[in-house]
């Protein structure tokens, strides 16, 4: 006696939980789109980094200073002056330090943000 038995279980969860995994392996392709977002993306937090780190280290130093000055450490108030001085010297240019890395990335990579912007613009029309 032959058991000719078909049998199918859909699960659409279970569908998506391994599509979702698959995507994870599968060589990504950036389309132009998406080649576009990330520039800009690289052009708004251009400098974010070197600006931060350069005023979180003026603000520990100034808080070492602030700490002599309040008795905290044996001192005097030439170090507590000293340490808020070099602090307030790093905090200063953490700004315009952003200000200028942003500003050259920006020119750097303005022509290739307006060409691909250009040719997203140009394929929607056709």
């Amino acid at each position: 006696m032959e058991n000719n038995v078909f049998t199918y279980q859909y699960s659409a969860s279970k569908n998506k939980e391994i599509e979702s995994i698959r995507k994870k392996y599968l060589p990504k392709e950036e389309n132009k789109l998406e080649t576009l977002k990330r520039l800009d993306s690289r052009v708004q937090s251009a400098g974010m980094l070197e600006a931060l780190c350069l005023g979180v280290v003026g603000i520990l130093i100034f808080g070492i200073g602030m700490r002599f000055f309040l008795n905290v450490f044996a001192g005097g108030a030439i170090f507590a002056a000293l340490f808020m001085i070099i602090g307030t010297i790093l905090m200063l240019p953490a700004y315009p330090l952003y200000r200028w890395i942003a500003k050259k990335r920006k020119a750097e990579l303005t022509p290739e943000i307006l060409r691909l912007s250009e040719e997203i613009i140009n394929s929607q029309n056709s």
